[in-house]
């Protein structure tokens, strides 16, 4: 492996952001906690099947005659209008919620990062192309373009997914496209150049991973957004249907019930509350220790 494969800077660079976020976990306890919660969360996504009490309510059982009974008992959260476990449909809901999350990150970061990278490291004419391009998605606010795109798209998982994907993307072709025009003019790209290496081999080996960190930073704070916008369009009907469990779903189906049965709406909610929340509270962590501007001043 040669000199230019593995740049000196970007060892370095890599070191020195590994280091800060150990040095995070240590000293942010804020943002360990929120991490800490969210990979409960997770897990108790994960084990949905084991975990909860009623597996059955999780997906399409119903039991009218338990409509509606208080939390305690065999049903800690009580149960829904059709008299399904809440506890169940919320651990069912996580499965959800989080699936529509990573989809929808993944991917925009795939998405925004290559086309910001090539617009950024190109320049010229293809800068600007990609640019206007990704200026028209931004004229638009998130969550009406959200909106807009699901209500053309089928209700359900996927046109969610589809729906935030269209307005989540440019974020991360702006900051991929800043990150990787300023990496274009450092040494050891220059020296890539002068040695021939081809132009998809730099911005693959050398832009593209040194300019990850903002976009890992952008990511977690995103992730609290998607919930929540996730949950606004199932909340509208545009989201995921009966009989999938989903939090803003769950939201949407109590509304009614608030003041008289209010665990069907509070549980789900504090769901949608405490997992966004969590993820605010890391992405702040993460880009106070990231920040190479706070790194300087130090």
């Amino acid at each position: 492996m040669t000199a230019v494969d593995t740049p000196p800077a970007a060892v370095r660079h890599r070191a020195a952001a590994t280091h800060r976020l150990l040095r995070a976990a240590r000293g942010d306890l804020l943002a360990a906690a929120g991490a800490a919660v969210l990979l409960l969360i997770v897990l108790a996504a994960l084990a949905a099947p084991l975990l909860a009490p009623h597996p059955g309510d999780g997906t399409d059982a119903t039991h009218p005659a338990q409509a509606l009974l208080g939390p305690g008992g065999d049903h800690l959260f009580g149960t829904d209008g059709v008299g399904r476990d809440v506890l169940s449909r919320v651990l069912y809901g996580a499965r959800t919620s989080l699936t529509i999350v990573v989809s929808v990150l993944a991917v925009s970061a795939l998405i925004g990062v290559a086309l910001g990278a090539v617009a950024g490291y190109a320049g010229g004419l293809v800068r600007d192309a990609i640019m206007r391009v990704t200026d028209v998605f931004l004229a638009f606010p998130a969550l009406l373009l959200s909106v807009a795109l699901a209500v053309v798209l089928h209700p359900g998982v996927q046109g969610a997914i589809i729906a935030i994907t269209a307005s989540w993307w440019p974020w991360y072709a702006r900051t991929s496209a800043v990150t990787a025009a300023a990496i274009r003019s450092r040494g050891f790209v220059d020296a890539a150049r002068c040695l021939g290496v081809p132009h998809a081999r730099i911005l693959l080996r050398h832009v593209l991973p040194n300019s990850l960190t903002p976009v890992l930073v952008q990511l977690s704070l995103d992730a609290g957004g998607i919930i929540l916008t996730a949950a606004a369009l199932s909340f509208l009907g545009l989201g995921p249907q009966e009989p999938t469990a989903e939090w803003g779903l769950m939201v949407q189906q109590g509304q009614s019930l608030l003041t008289t049965d209010w665990w069907v709406v509070a549980f789900p909610g504090l769901a949608i509350v405490v997992t966004a929340f969590c993820f605010n509270v890391l992405g702040e962590g993460l880009r106070a220790v990231l920040d190479p501007r706070r790194e300087a001043a130090r």
